[in-house]
């Protein structure tokens, strides 16, 4: 592709963009209750996603390669038959969701890093299996990201199901940008849409065409590492780790480009510019971006009662900055952000669970719930 493609900007309204945070106040904190979190297990070192079972229990992912169910805050054995995962850098077990309907099927998804397929190394596959007892049975592979690599990083993985009973998930770059990303022949820098049984959607954007791959939802990405739905909306959001003053939240559109690496925000980390530029004709903006980056992971919308203050708003966990922030959403627009904790560790996941809490998993230090101060 033609780089100089990017360089060809529309007029630019600047409502319809993102502003980075340093752009706005953080009014939102004011009348604002105090948080605190609650430990409810410190015995999961690497917890990636999580998910709650129909009685309870949760169902907690560790990177390093096991499933573990928490029952009343006790950590069981891992569960058996946990697909063989390549521990490779940042990938590893991933994420873990169950279907809509769980109750009837049954089915439950886990990405991970897989070393199946041709070439060395290994990529990201999204797999289904049941749960008898403490074994993982009836294991079927739904997808497998084509092109395996010895590179440690981006594997993506994150993974939601709509409202209409699509499941999503990501792929980054796998370190791979310029081959990858724009090629929608080659998987890599792209959010997917799939049916519950694995089957492509006959109304996804490049169904049906010999020059892209029939599962691909949107591209143009580097390594989106939070994924939700938005409740009022019903449209898929997702945070994306971006180079140098680069991380962004986007509203992931069917057949939709996001630019990545040709356009985008932020610098390499050795200081050396990337991106040509920061707009493109044909390429979407960001709804957010952050500058400095805080290395944004898993995200979650509030529904619950329990934070009537946070309804409808989304809570951002960062890595590297140690946070939780609060983003105030309106009509698809950040109005404000503020840190809600500060100093409380690599926020990896960020999940409401069914009792209306939101819990985080923190590396090193487990699964915890966020609770209003008293």
């Amino acid at each position: 592709m033609n780089k100089k493609t990017w360089l060809s900007a529309a007029a630019i309204t600047l409502g319809s963009y993102a502003l980075s945070f340093s752009a706005i106040n953080n009014a939102l904190a004011q009348g604002l209750p105090e948080y605190s979190l609650e430990t409810i297990t410190s015995d999961i070192q690497m917890p990636w996603g999580m998910v709650w079972l129909p009685e309870g229990d949760i169902l907690v992912t560790d990177r390093n390669g096991d499933i573990f169910r928490v029952s009343n805050g006790q950590v069981g054995d891992p569960l058996g038959g946990v697909p063989e995962v390549h521990t490779n850098g940042q990938g590893g077990l991933l994420d873990i969701v169950l279907h809509p309907d769980y109750a009837d099927t049954g089915w439950l998804y886990i990405s991970y890093a897989s070393e199946e397929g041709a070439g060395e190394g290994s990529n990201t596959a999204i797999m289904r299996a049941r749960l008898n007892g403490n074994q993982l049975v009836d294991q079927e592979v739904l997808y497998k990201g084509a092109e395996n690599s010895m590179r440690g990083q981006h594997y993506g993985g994150r993974m939601i199901f709509d409202n209409d009973g699509y499941l999503y998930f990501s792929i980054g770059d796998r370190g791979d940008h310029f081959t990858n990303v724009q090629d929608l022949t080659r998987d890599g820098g792209k959010i997917y849409r799939l049916n519950a049984d694995g089957s492509v959607p006959s109304d996804n954007p490049f169904a049906g065409r010999d020059d892209a791959k029939a599962a691909i939802w949107s591209y143009g990405h580097r390594n989106p590492q939070g994924i939700d739905i938005n409740p009022t909306t019903g449209q898929v959001w997702a945070s994306e780790h971006g180079p140098r003053g680069g991380d962004e939240i986007n509203i992931a559109e069917a057949g939709k480009n996001y630019g990545w690496p040709y356009v985008g925000y932020g610098i390499n980390y050795n200081g050396e510019p990337l991106a040509e530029a920061k707009f493109g004709e044909g390429v979407e903006q960001p709804i957010w971006y952050w500058d400095p980056s805080i290395a944004v992971a898993g995200i979650t919308f509030v529904t619950s009662e329990r934070y009537p203050e946070l309804q409808n708003h989304l809570l951002v966990g960062a890595l590297r900055a140690t946070k939780l922030e609060l983003l105030e959403i309106h009509d698809d627009r950040v109005l404000r952000r503020t840190d809600l904790l500060t100093d409380i560790g690599r926020v990896r996941s960020v999940r409401q669970g069914p009792d209306g809490y939101v819990y985080l998993g923190i590396e090193g230090e487990g699964i915890k719930r966020l609770v209003p101060a008293d």
